[in-house]
């Protein structure tokens, strides 16, 4: 009886330690495509910087003459100007969702 016992208990033990490793694939996959799509937007994230910086290059050459430091401080003087702001606040209402 005891043999029993001990057997069925092994056997459920070995049971849940195939389950527990099947929980941990399972975590990580979910841990993977989570780091996928974080590691997409932050591609999109990049493209998209980097795509609008050469847009203000091309329509305002000077700006690659500045500095880091100077380059903020003239674009939050631009956007500040209640015109930059009307144009904006029109280019994002008017904007249909397409690139």
């Amino acid at each position: 009886m005891h043999e029993k016992e001990i057997e069925k208990l092994q056997a459920e033990k070995e049971k849940i330690e195939r389950q527990l490793v099947q929980e941990q694939h399972k975590i990580q996959r979910l841990e993977n495509r989570a780091a996928y799509y974080e590691k997409g937007e932050r591609r999109k994230r990049a493209h998209r910087l980097i795509t609008r910086g050469a847009a203000v290059e091309s329509v305002a050459p000077q700006t690659k003459d500045l500095s880091e430091t100077a380059f903020y401080a003239f674009a939050e003087r631009v956007f500040a100007l209640p015109d930059a702001q009307r144009l904006l606040t029109d280019a994002v209402s008017n904007h249909t969702g397409g690139d």
